[in-house]
Order: structure tokens, then C-alpha cells, then sequence
């Protein structure tokens, strides 16, 4: 699949994702399934994964598709739910549906669970690390909308040299979890560029936060959204 493939391959995948988030019934991996989501993961596994888990932290929409990528990295058909190591020696289990359970997160069907088999780890700390970029971009374009838009002292923030720095930091970051991710082809380049990938998500979390001041705390706007999901996703797998 060319460059020229993968961009209308993306398109679509946001078109689909945004649609399906903002439908009154939400159902991202319904529409993700309909899209052949399965057979991208058999075929293109390493393409298929940077884009809809990246487009799942843009889009700030959620879908238990971790589980499939843990079960095709293990040789098994995709479908169902795995228990899935966490940070602190937990395991939880990431639930087909659109029910909230996580308390960090209630959108997330996620939930407490027994020990289960340990599974390859790598491609799912691969799968997160996208995601964790991908919402780390969602937070720096609100930022970055925002400091456009806010007026301070007869100009916008954005002119503030404090303001820049932040911003610039928080790119820095995302660029080099980005540049990590697309490296990582084996164990420890995977625990890496996640690693990489937390770092920057919670660096973009403090640094586009202080940008938006006040507002960034209210749950009328977006960003507490993306924070608390980063939080989540930064614990997974283990």
C-alpha cells in the first residue's frame, strides 16, 4: 500500500471514527468492523495500527480494538477480550461495548480482572503508543486553538513567549514518540517508544493545561477528556 493508499485510508477512518462519535448511539468499533478493521489488522498490521490508534486519540473516541491486536500478535482470531496487565501488578479487562467502568475514565469499558495468560506484549505497547500520540496531538491543537483565540494585554496569548515555549515543548515531544514509535520493530523498541509516548502524553497534559489556564479544569470542555484518558492508557500494558 502506497503513501497515496494510506492517506484516503486515513481519510475515511476519520470520516468514520468522527461520524460514529458524535452519533447519538455511539459505536466506533461497529463502524471500524464494518470498515474491514480485522482484515487491515491481518494484512497491513503495522500500518493498520499506527491509523486507527492514532486517529483514536484525535478523534478523542474509544473501541476495545486493543483486544484485537493482542489476540492477532498471539496467533489468535480477534473478536474477543484478554486480560491485560496494568500497571501495579493489576489486570483489567477492556470490554466489548460502549459502558463506561474504568474510575479514572468512566467512558471506558474497563473493569477489574483476574491474572490471565501472558500474551506478546509488543504490539499492543506499540498499538497505546499511537494512541497516546494521537491524543497528545488532540490536546496541543486545543491549546493551540486557544491561545489563538484568548486576548490578553490587546493581544493573544499565542505572542507570549512563555506560552510559545510550552506549546513548542509539547511538540518536541510528540515528534520524538512519533520518530520512536515508527523505529520500534522488536521488544525493547516497543516498551521504548511507549514509554516515550507516556512521557510525551503527560508532558502535553501539564503543558497544554497551563496554556488554557481556567478553563482546561471545566468539564464543559474537551481537555479533561483526553487527560483522563492518557492517565488510562499510560498504565497499559503494564
Amino acid at each position: 500500500m502506497d503513501d497515496g493508499d494510506l492517506g484516503m485510508l486515513a481519510g475515511t477512518l476519520h470520516k468514520t471514527m468522527t461520524a460514529a462519535a458524535t452519533a447519538e448511539t455511539p459505536n466506533v468499533e461497529d463502524a471500524l468492523n464494518d470498515l474491514g478493521w480485522r482484515d487491515m489488522l491481518d494484512e497491513i498490521p503495522t500500518e493498520a495500527t499506527a491509523l486507527v490508534f492514532r486517529l483514536l486519540g484525535e478523534t478523542g473516541t474509544h473501541a476495545a480494538v486493543l483486544n484485537d491486536v493482542m489476540l492477532q500478535a498471539a496467533g489468535h482470531s480477534g473478536g474477543g477480550t484478554v486480560p491485560l496487565p496494568v500497571t501495579g501488578g493489576r489486570w483489567v479487562l477492556w470490554e466489548r461495548g460502549e459502558g463506561g467502568g474504568s474510575a479514572i475514565d468512566a467512558e471506558l469499558p474497563i473493569r477489574p480482572a483476574t491474572a490471565g495468560d501472558q500474551l506478546p506484549l509488543a504490539a499492543g505497547r506499540r498499538a497505546l503508543g499511537w494512541w497516546l500520540v494521537g491524543s497528545s496531538r488532540a490536546m496541543l491543537a486545543l491549546a493551540r486553538r486557544h491561545a489563538l483565540d484568548r486576548v490578553q494585554f490587546g493581544r493573544p496569548i499565542a505572542s507570549f513567549q512563555a506560552v510559545r515555549h510550552r506549546l513548542a515543548e509539547t511538540l518536541v515531544a510528540i515528534e520524538g514518540a512519533e520518530a520512536t514509535l515508527m523505529a520500534a520493530d522488536d521488544d525493547l523498541g516497543c516498551l521504548l517508544a511507549k514509554a516515550a509516548a507516556g512521557q510525551a502524553a503527560l508532558a502535553a497534559a501539564k503543558h497544554c493545561q497551563q496554556v488554557m489556564g481556567g478553563i482546561g479544569f471545566t468539564a464543559e470542555h474537551d481537555l479533561h477528556r483526553h487527560i483522563k484518558r492518557v492517565m488510562v492508557l499510560d498504565g497499559l500494558p503494564g
